[in-house]
């Protein structure tokens, strides 16, 4: 596995789709109902301040979005998501997209970037938080809605660029 992280185009909405379609659909990390069409998604990610995919060789493998968490005086923090394809998770892609978009968010001008809602359930985004040094902020308790309709706390998180 020889993992290269490149900008998304528009030519990768099908496969880039797909995957993030995937985390939507198990409902148990983005907050996102429904999932997108291609070209709804092509239109999201394009509209982001930086879409990065995570190759090995011609396959995308992961992907992950960076925009302004804000606006005006809190523009200055961004706010991310990843993806990983579900039969490529544990093979520390995720660990590289953080990283990537760590140094991307900085040469975007950015100071801080904040994860909003990272689910408590989500304990590998958890584990890999903490091995990058982000900060946890505290818990909001039933924060994110599961697909079953109960509810679990999500945990925010920071890491200063």
């Amino acid at each position: 596995m020889d993992i290269i992280i490149r900008k998304y185009t528009s030519d990768d909405a099908p496969a880039a789709v797909k995957i993030w379609n995937s985390v939507v659909e198990a409902a148990d990390a983005f907050p996102q109902d429904e999932p997108f069409s291609a070209e709804d998604g092509d239109k999201f990610f394009m509209s982001q301040s930086y879409t990065a995919l995570a190759c090995d060789g011609s396959e995308i493998v992961g992907l992950y979005i960076l925009h302004p968490n804000n606006v005006g005086r809190c523009g200055h923090i961004c706010n991310a998501s990843y993806a990983v394809r579900p039969d490529m998770r544990g093979r520390h892609i995720g660990e590289m997209l953080v990283k990537h978009c760590i140094k991307t968010a900085r040469e975007l001008g950015f100071g801080i970037l904040q994860f909003n809602a990272v689910v408590k359930t989500n304990t590998a985004a958890l584990s890999l938080y903490k091995k990058l040094g982000f900060t946890q902020l505290g818990v909001i308790p039933r924060g994110f809605r599961l697909k079953d309709g109960s509810y679990e706390d999500i945990i925010p998180h920071y890491y200063a660029l």
